[in-house]
């Protein structure tokens, strides 16, 4: 019952510190809105705002940075420099946590200072009865509450944003609610507990790809405890002879692709925090919280439009593009947006694979979908937003890597396992599918 009192009261108690932080904002920028320059300069002033709101938001702002189809290229620029800039939590709030939990006499050792820090959890290092050494992730005791009133009056405040002429195009709704479930998901530490499994259960042929396994028996919603990894450094090149970069892009690559197009089981988050590298030169992945199961007509969509992206099928993927859409305008000129794709994907076509920069393609077909108001699904943006964060630190290892080359043998292996599938499947009527 107290937890539902201290929600009940939340609402307005955060809803007063929102306006109270939003109108200090606007007030600064006021002198700023009277030129141009200033007006362009407003974006800069976005990550300072969101971070003061507080965890919700940044999260927030770091996943609509991705979204290039609907927001514009200098905000989402803005947004991107957005970091979990929080302070550790105090010993009493994490004791808290595991005393809740059941796991306070769990651990022979704890170090109450964290060797990694965000909004949502802290992680710490500890030693089992039988000396092993963990890694312990630990919730931060009731950031939920928090999260779930910053989702409802971001969500009030998309409704009235619907009242500004600038707004009432822009499905405002429907991306909180995304980002909101985003958010959201990554406070349920039983779901990345089950995700690491899958994770490593379907990566397992990849020998020189680590994930750390979750310890049984030491997990639960708030508190997730793993092997610990000794020696990690940043997903960075330096010391590796040319071959061994090489060695090490390709076998990331063929993980990632085999996530999107084989299991649909997609780490959405592989940022330089979350892909590292061990004393070994191993590639580390950690922090499975922002896991996404894919839908399988999801996952074969994607592919699909992968495929066909890399055989220079444009009016293909123009049409898989608009079936996957959540929305399409009611007066949507299909027919300009399949020539516009077209165009887009035959440049594509025409250039060395190795050359081809997805950095550069996913902002031309992002604002190809926003100028035609086609608003793709999250389920359909994620597995892109996965290959955008990874682009750019694997062509620091090695700039010649040919990404579609790399691609084709597991999308031709996705659609031998569908084809089976579908003809295992055939006398319950059609699956979706995608044409090669």
């Amino acid at each position: 019952m107290r937890e539902e009192r201290t929600s009940w009261w939340l609402l307005p108690k955060r809803a007063c510190a929102t306006a109270l932080i939003v109108t200090g904002h606007l007030i600064a920028a006021l002198p700023h809105t009277m030129t141009r320059g200033g007006r362009a300069g407003l974006a800069h002033r976005a990550p300072r705002l969101l971070t003061a709101l507080g965890p919700f938001f940044v999260k927030a702002g770091q996943l609509l940075s991705t979204r290039r189809d609907l927001v514009p290229e200098r905000w989402c620029d803005a947004l991107g420099e957005l970091a979990d800039e929080v302070r550790q939590p105090r010993r009493a709030a994490v004791a808290r946590t595991l005393a809740e939990a059941g796991f306070s006499d769990a651990f022979a050792e704890f170090d109450w200072e964290p060797v990694a820090c965000g909004s949502i959890a802290s992680v710490h290092r500890a030693r089992l009865a039988d000396g092993t050494e963990v890694a312990v992730k630990v919730q931060r005791h009731g950031i939920r509450p928090v999260l779930e009133a910053d989702l409802r009056l971001a969500l009030l405040g998309a409704r009235a944003g619907r009242l500004l002429p600038s707004m009432r195009d822009l499905p405002a709704e429907e991306m909180i609610g995304q980002l909101g479930g985003a958010v959201l998901r990554q406070l349920d530490f039983t779901a990345e507990h089950d995700s690491l499994l899958a994770l490593r259960g379907n990566l397992s042929d990849h020998t020189e790809l680590r994930i750390p396994a979750p310890v049984e028996g030491l997990c639960g919603p708030t508190v997730l405890t793993m092997e610990f990894v000794p020696d990690i450094g940043r997903f960075r090149p330096h010391g590796m002879s040319m071959a061994r970069r090489q060695e090490v892009v390709r076998d990331v690559l063929r993980a990632v692709y085999r996530m999107l197009f084989v299991d649909g089981v997609v780490h959405c988050d592989l940022h330089p925090g979350n892909l590292c590298l061990d004393g070994e030169g191993r590639v580390v992945v950690l922090d499975a919280g922002f896991v996404v199961q894919l839908p399988d007509a999801v996952r074969r969509s994607f592919a699909g439009f992968f495929l066909n992206m890399a055989q220079g099928n444009g009016p293909k993927c123009a049409d898989i593009v608009l079936d996957s859409a959540a929305r399409l305008p009611a007066d949507m000129d299909r027919e300009g947006f399949r020539n516009a794709v077209t165009e887009l994907v035959d440049e594509v076509a025409g250039a060395l694979s190795k050359d081809f920069d997805l950095g550069a393609f996913a902002p031309r077909l992002f604002k190809l979908q926003k100028d035609f108001g086609v608003f793709a699904a999250a389920e359909f943006a994620f597995p892109l937003l996965s290959l955008l964060v990874l682009e750019g630190m694997i062509k620091e290892f090695d700039s010649e890597v040919d990404f579609q080359a790399e691609a084709v043998p597991v999308l031709m292996a996705s659609f031998a396992k569908d084809v089976q599938v579908d003809s295992e499947r055939r006398e319950n009527g059609p699956s979706g599918g995608w044409a090669a």
